[in-house]
């Protein structure tokens, strides 16, 4: 997409916006005014850019397979950080594998508005952004960093699992089933009766939005300022379905053990609630609120970032997955 063609705010997605909104700009750069245009070329299309995100990628600690950046926000430009520095943001530019990786930073951004602005889900702020030769990136705003460079603790599920490829092998993140997630949050968490209805409307998202890769890690308790715990904002949320053909669910066993894995999809949804510790009026709740919002998803879908094939494509999946949650 050329920088003439936007019609849409990068941030929001509200029509009317060649930049950035007034709204955008409040919530993922504190109200100053940043402009969707990078300072930088795109890593890989020239030997100098390529050194410079090469150098960057050393400092920064942030697990996962996608190349993923560090910046801070200096007056009112983003910046790669230097040595020593805290990034506030990190940056995701197109990666070099999967099919159309060009789609995978307006997916995840798409993905990641439709979870707040449809469904209320707390998300990490993001938006989408350009290098000068028009390269789109997704980026967000860290949220386990204050706005004075502070960093709050934040432990993924994984870690609290004591998972480690050194003692679960290699494939250690994507090992065991959904209901294990309450279980740990029950072990580590004293608000666990407030917390649990917000990731199991996080898991009926994910599997509603094909969203194959929401593994141990890709969930995580936040350090609050009071210095207890609770659920962090949701993050790499996207439809991996138009990158790779992956399973329903990221987790080998799915959503429950196998001993309690029987039905189909949305009757193993009500036995992981019910072993959750909902209640039958928290899961309701979930479903009502998840499974009646399709115009608007539509929407969104029809004003995000995709390409014109994309969004067909990403329309049906969400079709096909709410017909099998029961939704005619």
């Amino acid at each position: 997409m050329s920088m003439s063609e936007i019609k849409n705010c990068p941030g929001t997605l509200k029509y009317g916006h060649d930049t950035y909104s007034r709204t955008c700009l409040r919530r993922m750069f504190n109200g100053k005014k940043v402009h969707h245009l990078l300072l930088y070329d795109s890593p890989a299309s020239n030997e100098d850019a390529d050194e410079l995100f090469l150098e960057n990628r050393k400092r920064i600690s942030i697990s996962g397979v996608q190349e993923k950046f560090s910046v801070l926000l200096e007056k009112n430009k983003l910046r790669l950080i230097d040595e020593g520095e805290q990034g506030t943001y990190i940056l995701k530019p197109i990666p070099g594998a999967g099919k159309n990786p060009d789609q995978m930073p307006a997916n995840e951004h798409l993905t990641m508005q439709i979870a707040r602005q449809v469904f209320g889900i707390e998300t990490a702020e993001n938006a989408i952004i350009f290098f000068k030769d028009g390269t789109p990136a997704y980026i967000t705003k860290r949220f386990d960093v204050t706005e004075r460079g502070e960093k709050l603790a934040k432990e993924d599920f994984a870690s609290l699992g004591g998972r480690t490829p050194q003692t679960h092998g290699e494939h250690y993140k994507y090992l065991g089933n959904y209901l294990e997630l309450f279980e740990l949050m029950k072990k580590y968490l004293p608000a666990y009766r407030i917390e649990a209805p917000k990731l199991f409307q996080l898991l009926v998202f994910n599997y509603l939005f094909s969203n194959g890769d929401a593994h141990f890690k890709n969930f995580s308790l936040l350090e609050t300022p009071l210095g207890d715990f609770r659920l962090s904002p949701a993050y790499d949320l996207l439809n991996t379905r138009i990158h790779i053909e992956d399973s329903d669910f990221a987790l080998d066993d799915g959503l429950l053990p196998r001993n309690l894995a029987n039905g189909k999809v949305m009757q193993q949804f009500l036995i992981l609630a019910e072993q959750a510790g909902l209640s039958k009026v928290q899961c309701d709740g979930v479903f009502d609120k998840l499974l009646t919002k399709s115009k608007k998803v539509i929407e969104f879908i029809d004003s995000s970032y995709l390409s014109e094939r994309s969004k067909g494509n990403y329309l049906q999946t969400y079709q096909t997955r709410l017909k099998k949650l029961g939704k005619k």
